[in-house]
């Protein structure tokens, strides 16, 4: 390969939360006596990004001035073409793509103008801790569509359920995940349209967090929600950003994608009136070396070696820890591993589960905040040296100890 996915970075004293925050409370604990922390909990990368993103922010910085300034006419164009050649996005223009600070924000900014504080909002779940979080601080109320399991462990919507929830509690906003997070399915354009007409049916609104639209595995394909039809073209905010694809969320930058002009321009007033909500003039270089031919090539090596550790760490599951399920994810490069029948063999919970892997230095995350009753969630961005190390404490000290 060209690009190095195989030196293990310390990532100690560089302000990354992934380690620093261990044992303080929010995050895994620390591990016990001699055994190094293995970080497989939050959502980021331990792998260095594209060469062309530090050079680009080198570059800018070797100028002494940051004053005020307008995103440069670069940033509209890279993202267009990168949704053009990755997602098949025809007809994008820069009045469509506006600036979020995170995916998150845009998530509440869309909300605010779709929804009253106090609604009702359909979800999936299991659910994206942040959007349970963004919703309660900010007054809405989330009612949950489980997804369910076919008899091959593939996630699936239950449309009938949330055409039942959407009747019932009278629904007109939902929040879509796609790819979805954290069970790792990537949507067929035909599950998108039957979910997007049952919206247009009951005239439900829709804020697509896609940030993982690049994180494609095996030969799937990304549909952007805004494709599907006309209703969903008009009535849907879509959000994205670099932050995944590159390991850019420190540098903070999203942006959003509407197409209703109506819409477009009530979202970004509510965006602008904390007066927050503004481009830092490093992150839109970030995007711009990131969204460029060097990043592309980055990417599909990437995605060749998180396809191999999810390869690895599926079948060692499947082969070494009995009472253990997990889909075989499409897409992003989480993993959200079942351990009920463990548990139930075991007479435990999952707390323990946790508390062993941490221990000996496997920080993976509780999956019961995302409505995984005995679930935790492991994230495969690393070299595969360490995650094949993480899967061999866990055999040897939890799973059969």
């Amino acid at each position: 390969m060209k690009y190095d996915f195989t030196t293990i970075i310390d990532r100690h004293g560089k302000d990354a939360i992934a380690v620093e925050s261990l044992g303080n409370g929010h995050a895994p604990g620390a591990p016990k006596g001699d055994f190094d922390a293995i970080p497989m909990w939050v959502a980021d990368m331990n792998f260095a990004c594209p060469p062309t993103i530090q050079q680009e922010i080198i570059k800018r910085t070797e100028h002494p001035c940051f004053g005020y300034f307008a995103p440069r006419k670069e940033y509209f164009d890279c993202i267009i073409e990168w949704q053009k050649k990755h997602n098949g996005v025809e007809g994008l223009l820069p009045e469509h793509i506006g600036y979020e600070n995170g995916v998150l924000g845009g998530v509440i900014s869309a909300l605010n103008v779709m929804a009253s504080r106090g609604d009702n909002i359909l979800l999936h779940s299991p659910t994206y801790v942040g959007f349970t979080g963004v919703l309660n601080n900010n007054g809405y109320k989330a009612i949950h569509s489980p997804l369910y399991q076919d008899e091959t462990g593939k996630w699936m919507m239950d449309y009938e359920d949330m055409e039942k929830k959407i009747v019932e509690n009278n629904i007109h906003v939902a929040i879509f995940c796609s790819p979805y997070n954290p069970c790792g399915r990537v949507w067929t354009k035909e599950e998108i349209k039957t979910a997007m007409d049952l919206f247009e049916k009951y005239d439900v609104q829709v804020v697509s967090d896609e940030i993982w639209s690049d994180m494609i595995l095996f030969g799937n394909k990304h549909v952007p929600t805004q494709s599907v039809s006309e209703y969903a073209r008009e009535n849907t905010v879509a959000l994205y950003a670099p932050s995944k694809t590159f390991n850019l969320a420190g540098l903070v930058g999203s942006y959003h994608i509407i197409y209703n002009k109506k819409f477009r321009e009530r979202v970004m007033k509510e965006s602008s009136l904390c007066h927050y909500n503004s481009m830092n003039v490093l992150s839109m270089y970030a995007l711009i070396g990131g969204y460029s031919a060097t990043g592309e090539e980055w990417l599909k090596e990437l995605l060749e070696v998180i396809g191999g550790n999810v390869e690895f760490a599926v079948n060692y599951i499947n082969d070494h820890f009995k009472g253990v399920k997990v889909f075989k994810p499409e897409g992003t490069y989480m993993l959200f591993v079942d351990c009920t029948e463990w548990c139930k063999e075991k007479g435990c919970d999952v707390g323990e589960v946790l508390q062993k892997c941490w221990d000996v230095g496997v920080a993976i995350q509780d999956g019961r905040g995302f409505f995984g009753n005995c679930h935790v969630r492991m994230n495969l961005a690393s070299p595969l040296s360490q995650i094949k190390k993480a899967f061999e404490r866990m055999d040897k000290y939890v799973f059969n100890a």
